[in-house]
């Protein structure tokens, strides 16, 4: 009896349970978002992205990601994974190379019969799995990385599956992104902050060999520049030591005419 056969009632309890599934669903999905998105580095973000894969993702059972662009796996997989992923940069085949070379979803339902691979592939079946899940992590129309899920089982990511592991890859990829952003700016922050501090010490040092050798700020400055060139050190290197021991830098020796 087809759907639209169904008495009222039932009707309404199979419409019910629809909602219900949905809701629970949209309820996972906002769960792992939180637990994704939250501010972190890089590398602790791809960890939590792949610890997340496999806790909560259906049917997989283990999980990696390549970041930036490239074959570097985030240090959370297995043994067998890393050597998974190892052999895919070598032999630039498999799941995370074709995401990487632009695929958005890549679906093999068992490892046992696929012919696209043929390094790749009987290696990851020698190592217990039989279907293969990725998805190319992408965010503003730039590839940021890519996610592949292992499982043991053949066929085992069904449609509804396949379509929450796309949700997830999305949110997985703007958390990436995030991170790389927030490292990006706290770097920008780190040199900005450095380069005032040297600027500080820079210009406490002109001031000490102003007043020790009566000169002026420029001819401070020079000195402080050959010393630096002379000793092979940095400029700020050199004016922290004249701040802190008061030594006059030594000039370079002149050469003989």
């Amino acid at each position: 009896m087809s759907e639209q056969e169904l008495p009222g009632a039932a009707r309404d309890v199979l419409t019910t349970a629809d909602q219900d599934s949905g809701i629970e669903l949209a309820r996972h999905l906002a769960d792992i978002a939180t637990v994704m998105l939250a501010p972190s580095k890089a590398s602790t973000a791809a960890q939590r992205i792949v610890w997340l894969a496999v806790a909560t993702m259906d049917g997989c059972d283990e999980a990696a990601l390549c970041v930036h662009g490239v074959l570097n796996p985030a240090p959370a997989g297995s043994a067998p994974i890393d050597q998974l992923d190892a052999l895919q940069a070598q032999a630039g085949q498999g799941p995370c190379v074709d995401a990487l070379g632009g695929l958005d979803t890549i679906y093999v339902p068992d490892l046992l019969d696929d012919r696209s691979w043929p390094l790749f592939s009987p290696e990851a079946v020698r190592h217990g799995f039989r279907s293969a899940l990725a998805y190319r992590l992408s965010f503003e129309g730039s590839t940021v990385g890519a996610l592949q899920l292992y499982a043991q089982l053949p066929a085992a990511f069904n449609a509804s599956e396949r379509a929450q592991g796309l949700i997830f890859a999305s949110y997985a990829a703007l958390a990436l992104s995030l991170a790389q952003a927030q490292e990006v700016e706290e770097h920008r922050i780190e040199n900005l902050e450095s380069a005032l501090s040297s600027r500080e010490v820079i210009g406490q040092a002109q001031g000490i060999l102003m007043e020790r050798e009566r000169i002026t700020a420029a001819q401070a400055f020079q000195l402080l520049r050959r010393s630096s060139q002379h000793l092979n050190l940095k400029l700020r290197t050199v004016a922290q030591d004249v701040v802190d021991t008061g030594t006059v830098p030594r000039e370079p020796p002149v050469p003989p005419v």
